[in-house]
């Protein structure tokens, strides 16, 4: 398997791996703005980072090409000098889920099946967009292997590790494993990751982060390696909701929004309503969870949000309705005319996607019926509340070795995608928030909204997010 990285000998003798905490995208900004730093000496530090043998940058990253993405950095440092900002993520390092086309670019999506494929010819249409936007690739991360984990193991490329109790090796999440422990190890500001059943939330919650995943066909998905194309979403892993709008409306082709500050108020969220959806989203949550949960939404409360408990009846049927899986079915479709390397697949991942061999097209044409009548009865559902709240995930972190057998693995993994994978199925747009007190294991809150309401939940992630603060303010994350 060939893999670049960058070492330090790679790097100017400027570039160190300073132990700086995280910065917001919004700070970063006003820096870059007054002149207090450049991209060149961010990129630096961040491909340093990557370089350090005493972090994780191998198992985080499969691919840094580190004098392009100093290149870059010079360039947007260039147009910076003379006058010219291209966008909020301008001079900004981004780090690219292995899954997208970059041109020049082997398109390997976690996998050894796909070592050895041609470079692609082009850049994605979101890559293009980032490259517009004057974001620097900083670099192509790790995930599951072909996007189709929510715990975030590769047996090909390692295992990104999240911040929590990293000395008992606890997994970052997946699909998007390297997108969220880029940002989290201080490797990128921003991790561009897809969500088919939760794998931007996930490795968000699990890494202390905020992820959105917008309404999917919000993001243009051409030049995307597929795991299910009626479900695959893409979005940003970031510090903030700001860091999430500001690469949203890029991803988006939208035009910059202007910076949104919520007010200091006592009460953040006076006038909002929020449904918190109590079907099986509960169901064999661990103590840790249900404590910090409970935390938040006392605090959510306090913070002025009328809270109504709700059940979404249609959601009852879901494991039934699904029990084979549209990623299965779909996936299976398009590997089928890879499967004679079928040896060289992660088994986990080559066992779901069998699963959608068998599958009669009959049987696929009626789960994609039952799927748009949930997504109608969600839209009725959801109506009353400016969104819905429940944990992102029901569970902590758990280890890399609580995964080693299969046993273990194939009742954790469909248990973490769970939650944020009803709001895939019903076509919905979410935020995940992190609402854990700091020091305590990585929780989840999610906000979520039904399709095409991506602007409404964002706007409210504000002040969700400012109601918070009372739960996060030693995180270091204000």
């Amino acid at each position: 398997m060939s893999r670049s990285f960058p070492t330090p000998s790679d790097l100017p003798d400027s570039a160190t791996t300073p132990a700086s905490p995280l910065i917001d995208l919004a700070t970063l900004e006003r820096a870059f703005e007054r002149g207090e730093l450049t991209s060149r000496a961010l990129t630096q530090t961040m491909l340093a980072r990557i370089a350090d043998p005493a972090g994780q940058g191998r198992n985080v990253f499969i691919h840094v090409d580190a004098p392009r993405a100093l290149a870059m950095a010079d360039s947007a440092d260039a147009l910076r000098r003379a006058g010219i900002v291209l966008s909020p993520l301008h001079g900004v390092p981004v780090s690219i889920k292995d899954l997208f086309d970059i041109a020049g670019e082997v398109t390997r999506a976690g996998s050894a099946v796909l070592d050895d494929a041609a470079p692609a010819q082009a850049d994605a249409p979101v890559i293009a967009r980032l490259r517009r936007a004057g974001a620097v690739l900083i670099g192509r991360t790790n995930m599951s292997e072909f996007a189709f984990s929510g715990v975030g193991l590769n047996p090909h490329y390692g295992h990104p590790l999240a911040p929590f109790e990293r000395d008992r090796q606890t997994v970052s999440g997946g699909s998007s494993s390297g997108a969220a422990a880029s940002v989290a190890d201080g490797m990128a500001a921003i991790g561009l990751g897809t969500d088919t059943g939760g794998s931007i939330r996930i490795p968000a919650t699990f890494c202390e982060l905020t992820g959105f995943k917008p309404t999917a066909r919000r993001i243009p998905g051409a030049g995307t390696f597929p795991l299910s194309s009626s479900l695959d979403s893409i979005g940003p892993i970031g510090l903030t909701v700001d860091c999430c709008v500001r690469v949203d409306r890029v991803l988006a082709g939208l035009a910059p929004a202007a910076l949104q500050t919520v007010p200091f108020s006592a009460k953040p969220l006076a006038g909002v309503r929020l449904g918190l959806l109590r079907n099986f989203m509960f169901n064999d949550s661990d103590a840790t969870v249900t404590t910090a949960f409970g935390h938040a939404v006392r605090t959510l409360e306090a913070a002025g949000a009328e809270i109504v408990e709700f059940t979404f009846a249609a959601l009852d049927r879901l494991p039934e309705i699904n029990k084979i899986g549209i990623p299965s079915i779909e996936s299976y479709a398009h590997h089928r005319r890879l499967l004679d390397r079928s040896g060289q697949y992660d088994p986990r991942v080559l066992f779901r996607i069998m699963k959608g061999e068998t599958v009669r097209a009959s049987e696929y044409i009626d789960l994609l019926a039952e799927r748009q009548a949930m997504i109608a009865a969600a839209e009725q559902a959801f109506a009353p509340f400016d969104a819905v709240i429940c944990p992102t995930v029901p569970i902590a972190p758990p280890r890399v070795a609580d995964l080693a057998d299969d046993t273990a693995f194939f009742r954790l993994n469909p248990l973490i995608l769970r939650n944020p994978s009803v709001i895939n199925f019903i076509d919905g747009c979410a935020l995940s928030l992190p609402c854990n007190r700091p020091g305590d294991a990585p929780v989840g809150l999610m906000l979520a909204g039904t399709q095409n309401r991506d602007e409404a939940v964002l706007a409210l992630g504000r002040r969700v997010e400012a109601a918070l603060r009372t739960v996060r303010t030693t995180s270091g994350l204000q």
